[in-house]
């Protein structure tokens, strides 16, 4: 299964890289809207949404990304507002909604709200890899960098050492051990990212980017604690079956829907201000 799971997760690093910063732009927007689309259909099957239900929500979801991509191509760098709307609903879902969501452990049946939840959980996302690109492809790697370094400290300490089940109802198999690895991961993470720039001497910028990655890291519990959830309400162990040995694509997505839109916000306020 291990072997199977590193075979699979090499083969797509070397694609998104390639993609990454070989794609010309609107081929690097077609790749985020087939993504969305897949995200979207595995969400519709999470949902247990009906045939007809399922084919109305993918159709809404197409012409909402496709919408968004026409609008950024016709007036570029004229939307930051709408940006921002976008990430500020991701905002709200992950900074308050999901939190109360998993404490009062609701099992959501209403078809449009885990729809409207779906939009909010992907269409950030998408908009956020097409930005972030837009504005330095270094950046979404060091994003989603990141974000998989904590996911693969957390798994092999949590193999190695977890013992103290961090959400059991959730997901049992996650502990506490393993978020302390993804802590440490992700702190030598920032520390050669640091080392190997010239903000080796400045200490200030250093704290920042620690607690920073370190916020990012709870987000990206959320993110996987939230789908283990929904996965758990829909009686399935995986989202899908697209990736061999890593189950669908919402799988290997699930933390970066929680800090992809959140670090594109921060990074357009920035510009803006």
């Amino acid at each position: 299964m291990l072997k199977q799971r590193v075979i699979t997760a090499v083969i797509l690093l070397v694609l998104f890289l390639l993609a990454l910063f070989l794609l010309p732009t609107l081929g690097w927007a077609a790749l985020v809207v087939i993504m969305v689309m897949q995200g979207s259909l595995e969400w519709a099957r999470l949902s247990r949404l009906s045939r007809k239900t399922v084919s109305v929500y993918l159709g809404l979801t197409l012409a909402l990304i496709l919408g968004i991509v026409w609008l950024d191509t016709q007036y570029p760098g004229q939307l930051e507002s709408l940006h921002m709307l976008i990430y500020g609903m991701s905002a709200l879902l992950w900074l308050i909604m999901v939190p109360l969501w998993l404490m009062a452990r609701w099992h959501v049946r209403q078809p449009l709200l885990m729809m409207l939840t779906g939009w909010v959980l992907l269409i950030p996302t998408g908009l956020a890899m097409m930005d972030l690109r837009i504005q330095n492809p270094w950046w979404l790697l060091g994003v989603i960098g990141l974000v998989w370094v904590a996911d693969i400290a957390a798994y092999f300490s949590g193999r190695k050492f977890g013992k103290n089940k961090l959400a059991p109802n959730i997901s049992p198999g996650k502990t506490w051990e393993g978020v302390f690895g993804a802590l440490l991961g992700v702190t030598a993470y920032v520390l050669l990212i640091v080392w190997t720039s010239d903000l080796s001497t400045n200490y200030e910028a250093l704290l920042g980017m620690l607690i920073a990655s370190w916020g990012w890291v709870g987000l990206a519990v959320i993110g996987d604690l939230f789908e283990s959830a929904i996965k758990r309400q829909a009686g399935v162990k995986d989202s899908g079956t697209l990736l061999p040995g890593h189950g669908g694509l919402l799988d290997r997505i699930d933390a970066l829907t929680s800090t992809l839109p959140l670090a594109a916000m921060v990074i357009l306020l920035q510009r803006v201000v």
